[in-house]
């Protein structure tokens, strides 16, 4: 037997972390069972400050390192792709998607079932840069401000698209508090505040057409340090949601799965400062919001009748709260009804969908438009040239790569078939839109 029992690596979390020489993932993955940073660095013969570099996200490309890293913790070179007699280090290859995606579920899995039956293990410590100083110790103050942050990027990205980017840079900023002094209740708060901050970084990268399932993965891990149950699930219900819209229903059903396993199991859980209320009104809205997405993915895989089951559980014995809830609820539901070809049900919600968003949302609002335009040109309605024009128009000044892919081209397709000349023009159009991007 290795340093570290060999049943650990046979983790379905841990075997995904190395296919995709994830080391991050790993050392984290090993504090949660209970090995130190200190000790990582004994088994692997790094100090201290680079296991807490890699756990903060540095990458390990050097081959000589994963190889000495396999060697300390006693397992196969092979489980990384690494073996003896490699006198050059090949090029480090990307790792691709279906992998990330794999990391992804596998730690909504593991921390599903940690959410919903296990107490809490220690906090994971992540490394502060030398040249930018701390506060000297955090307080309550500290996690409104990651709050504020949040509140106020998410309020950007509604209202523009996109802002992946800043919404990168905001996480690895306060990231880093997780580094300083604070009371447990602190710290606990601003795991479940970067839990929000982490999931709202994915989704917006992924609205920016960046990879943002690094985001949902350590926002995972942040919900379950702060024994949150709703920001696990809802880092797992924005992150199945993206993978609908990538093409991965399949998988995008497991996530939503966990997210609800979080949410019926929170009531198990020790109490944290993080810890819901049973009478938490956020949870009720967030389990319609799971349900929702799982009809969407059933509806994407052609299964109808499940979709249609699963809309009616979504809104049985609930109510959306406000005008965005109200909003968001037709939007999907518009979508779905799309997918499964009832253009006329398709149509009235998404035109509710229009009038629920505020100026504040246009992001969503105009995905709306888009979809009420689509329908309007599949049906031959006279005024769908018009809803198309529009919604060309203002798709063009937002910063959503995701609204040009996933509305604005089905849009374009449905014109291209249009007897119309003025519609082929616009088809001419929109193409062009979605190729040069914001």
């Amino acid at each position: 037997m290795g340093p570290i029992g060999p049943e650990f690596f046979d983790e379905d979390a841990v075997r995904a972390a190395l296919a995709a020489r994830d080391i991050g993932a790993l050392y984290g993955l090993l504090r949660r069972v209970g090995v130190s940073q200190r000790r990582i660095a004994e088994l692997t013969g790094q100090s201290q400050s680079e296991v807490s570099e890699i756990l903060h996200g540095r990458q390990v490309l050097n081959i000589r390192l994963l190889e000495r890293i396999a060697d300390g913790f006693g397992m196969p070179r092979t489980r990384m792709g690494v073996s003896y007699g490699e006198d050059t280090p090949p090029a480090a290859k990307e790792v691709n998607k279906a992998t990330k995606r794999r990391v992804l579920i596998a730690a909504g899995m593991t921390t599903a079932l940690r959410q919903a039956t296990q107490p809490l293990v220690d906090p994971v410590h992540l490394a502060l840069p030398a040249a930018e100083p701390p506060p000297p110790r955090l307080d309550l103050s500290h996690v409104r401000a990651v709050r504020l942050a949040t509140d106020h990027l998410r309020a950007m990205a509604r209202h523009q698209g996109g802002q992946g980017t800043l919404f990168t840079d905001a996480a690895a900023h306060y990231t880093r508090w997780m580094h300083v002094p604070a009371t447990d209740a602190v710290t606990a708060l601003l795991a479940a505040a970067l839990a929000e901050l982490h999931t709202e970084a994915g989704w917006s990268c992924y609205d920016s057409g960046m990879d943002g399932s690094g985001h949902f993965t350590r926002a995972l891990a942040f919900g379950d340090q702060a024994g949150d149950a709703h920001a696990v699930a809802n880092a797992a219900w924005n992150a199945g949601a993206t993978l609908v819209l990538s093409g991965h229903p399949n998988d995008a059903l497991k996530l939503f799965q966990c997210g609800q396993l979080c949410l019926n199991g929170a009531q198990l859980r020790k109490p944290t400062p993080a810890t819901p209320h049973a009478d938490d009104p956020r949870i009720p809205a967030l389990n319609a919001r799971l349900t929702r997405q799982s009809a969407t993915a059933y509806a994407v895989m052609q299964g109808s009748d499940e979709a249609t089951r699963l809309l009616a559980e979504a809104h049985d014995g609930w109510e959306p709260p406000d005008a965005f809830e109200h909003g968001e609820a037709d939007l999907v539901t518009a979508t779905i009804q799309l997918t499964l070809g009832q253009l006329d049900t398709a149509e009235h919600l998404a035109a509710n969908a229009v009038r629920s968003y505020g100026e504040g949302n246009r992001r969503d609002r105009t995905m709306a438009k888009l979809i009420l335009a689509e329908i309007h040109i599949r049906a031959r309605e006279p005024q769908g040239l018009a809803l198309a024009h529009h919604a060309i128009t203002e798709v063009r000044t937002l910063h959503s790569v995701a609204a040009r892919r996933e509305r604005l081209i089905p849009l374009a397709t449905a014109l291209a078939t249009h007897p119309s000349t003025d519609a082929r023009e616009l088809a001419r159009a929109a193409h062009h839109i979605a190729a040069i991007g914001p």
